[in-house]
Parts: C-alpha cells; structure tokens; sequence
C-alpha cells in the first residue's frame, strides 16, 4: 500500500498544504501557524476546523511540517504535539522554513538556498543537511533584500522627498497614506514587516523608472555582499531562490550572479513545488 504523505510549508500569515496519495495530490491553504502566538490545542484547533474537513477523513502516515519558528526546538515541539494530536499513529516531521526552502530548491544536491519572501535567509545545504547559515537578523538589524527591506527603502525615498513628481504622484494615487500613518503603522501597529513588505508592488508596478530600478538593485545587492559572499561554495555551486520577492525580480538576479559570478540555479515562487518533488 502507498504511503500517503502530508506536507506543509507555513508562515505567520498563510500556510499551504499538500496530501500526497500516489500520483494524486490535494492543495489545500490555511491561516498561517506560529508558535510564537500560538499554543499547542490551538494550533489543534485550527487544524480541526480548517484542514481536516477538506481531507475528508484521508488516511495520513507521515506529515512533513515546515514552518516559521521552528529552528527554536521548544517551538517544534509545540507544532509536532499538535499535528500528532490532529493525526494519531502518523510519523510526524517538524523543521524549520529554511531547511524547506533547501529541500524544495536543491533536493539532494548540493547548493546554496536563499529565501527572499517578506523576509530573508540563506544557507549552505550539502544534500542531506543544512551545514552554515549567514545569521538572520530579522527587519529592524537584516533582511536585506527581502519585501520589508524594499518596502522600507521606498518609504525612505516617499518620506525624505526623494521621488520625482511623477513617481511622487503614482505612489500617491496608489496607497493614499501620509507621514503620520505610515510611521503609526511602523512603530506601534503589529506586524510591520508585513506591513512594509506590501509596498514592493510599487516596485513591480513601475519598472524602468530609473530610482525603481536603482532600489532594486540596491536592495538585492546589499543581500549579495552581506549573505552571499560570506560562502566560499558560490563559486562552484548553483545559488537557487525562492520567494515572491526572488520570483518578481528574477531578472536583477540574473544580473547581480553575473556580476558576483556566481551561477544563477532555480528560482520558485514559493516552496510547494519542489517540495512535492523532494517527497514525492
């Protein structure tokens, strides 16, 4: 009898889940699961309420879980109580983003796996295992590169004067926002990272303008001189991205590998993909 698998790859905000059975597979979405907020019988709880009904009591024998906060072990456990809770009797795998993000880019090769989502992250991933990471530093210290670290250099450009009047009037005409609420929105409201990772649609919205493209560039740069280049293996393996902000400018990081004469390997929107490959 064929295994049948469950995986997920979950942030803050949104997690996607895929029952492998065979050649037939099942996507269903989910509000994202962070133990940071949430407890294990919550995390039951919704899983109860919006995966299972979907599943129509499938029969699950192994879940691999991939998810934001699970680097910390205390936070593992909590996600892996619950999925054992929510499927009895399954194998339950629970790691971090980033080991997803290696396993769905570079599978059981050798490579260099980047994440530039609304944040970002890197590492070393030998085909088994992640070896060395360049520390992430989160949205305030890091992130270079990611949508918040973009979002917050065009707020820096809104704010300090800097657009043209032309530009001035497209962001304008586009969020309808002033000083005051967008620093309300950075300082005191939650979630700002998301926050500022919302304004990298400006950035799609308008290539060509010269300062667009010079935020770009800049930004995807200061993620290849801080991150990249602390890795002597970019020089003889494929450097691979995944990610909203990796997918929508793929382009600039063709040009910064050649620049950085590394080589450019696969670039995917998003985890899923490959990780159905990886376990499929």
């Amino acid at each position: 009898m064929a295994v049948t698998t469950l995986i997920a790859d979950s942030g803050a905000t949104k997690a996607e889940w895929c029952l492998l059975d065979g050649s037939r597979k099942k996507i269903v979405f989910t509000q994202g699961i962070s133990p940071y907020f949430l407890n294990s019988e919550q995390i039951q709880s919704l899983l109860l309420k919006e995966l299972c009904p979907f599943l129509k009591k499938a029969r699950v024998d192994e879940v691999y879980y991939y998810g934001t906060g699970c680097a910390n072990p205390a936070n593992a456990r909590i996600v892996r109580e619950a999925i054992e809770k929510t499927f009895p009797g399954s194998a339950v795998h629970v790691t971090h983003d980033l080991m997803g993000a290696a396993r769905s880019l570079c599978g059981n090769q050798k490579g260099i796996a980047c994440i530039l989502g609304t944040g970002s992250n890197s590492c070393f991933y030998n085909g088994k295992k992640i070896v060395r990471n360049s520390p992430g530093l989160g949205y305030i210290l890091g992130d270079e590169g990611s949508g918040a670290y973009l979002g917050k250099k065009i707020l820096q450009y809104y704010l300090y004067k800097a657009f043209d009047d032309e530009l001035k009037l497209r962001f304008d005409a586009k969020f309808h926002t002033d000083m005051v609420e967008i620093l309300e929105s950075v300082y005191k409201k939650p979630l700002p990272n998301r926050y500022l990772a919302g304004f990298t649609i400006f950035l799609a919205e308008n290539r060509g303008h010269y300062m667009i493209e010079n935020i770009i560039e800049d930004g995807l740069n200061d993620f290849f001189f801080n991150h990249l280049m602390k890795y002597k293996e970019t020089s003889s393996l494929p450097v691979s991205f995944v990610g909203g902000v990796a997918h929508g400018f793929r382009d600039v990081l063709q040009q910064l590998c050649t620049t950085y004469e590394m080589r450019l390997g696969k670039v995917l929107k998003n985890p899923m993909e490959g990780l159905i490959e990886y376990h499929g």
